[in-house]
């Protein structure tokens, strides 16, 4: 039997991540330990088109994750995850990430291709949207904010200047509310134009 035909009989005929039935790519999972049935996920044309630019990723079309995560398949979690590190700026793929669970061997697999050790990750920080903040932006605060040690609360809408980034922490951000330095959390900012 031929290697579209096994994976199609595996997948039912349909999209191992997104569940649609016009799948019909034999999708080779990239960096895999070998080229059998078991390295090949069965995939249809948007998963494959984004699959190959992230940048271009439908958050609605991908919370098919939810499911395709917890496959028994390795191939299916491992493409998976490797895509849930690539949309990382949704607040429920990183969430979904945190709970996923890998058998040492598939994490090893998935961690073989570097998807997990962005540059955007560990060098930018970016608010509630995924825009990449620079010291001295101006953000607006998306959540009033409880300000510990003070006696006013930061409310929503409250617009802060000249913002200084956090160097040992991506999440964190310093500027002034009501003349009082605080730190914030960058996804409770967005970033305002000027």
């Amino acid at each position: 039997m031929s290697l579209d035909r096994e994976l199609k009989k595996r997948a039912n005929d349909h999209c191992e991540l997104c569940s649609s039935d016009e799948a019909n790519i034999v999708y080779a999972i990239p960096a895999s330990p070998g080229s059998k049935l078991e390295h090949h996920i069965w995939i249809c044309n948007t998963c494959q088109s984004q699959l190959n630019n992230p940048e271009t990723a439908d958050e609605i079309h991908w919370r098919c994750l939810n499911e395709s995560i917890w496959s028994e398949v390795p191939a299916i979690q491992v493409v998976s995850w490797r895509f849930l590190h690539k949309i990382k700026k949704w607040d429920w793929a990183r969430d979904l990430l945190d709970i996923a669970y890998l058998e040492d061997d598939t994490l090893a697999w998935a961690k073989a291709s570097g998807d997990d050790k962005s540059d955007d990750d560990s060098t930018k920080h970016v608010d509630c949207y995924g825009a990449v903040l620079s010291k001295g932006d101006t953000v607006v605060l998306v959540k009033t904010l409880d300000v510990k040690g003070a006696t006013f609360n930061a409310k929503m809408g409250t617009v802060v200047r000249n913002i200084r980034l956090v160097e040992d922490n991506i999440e964190q951000i310093e500027g002034k509310v009501e003349g009082s330095q605080i730190v914030i959390l960058t996804k409770y900012v967005r970033k305002s134009n000027p």
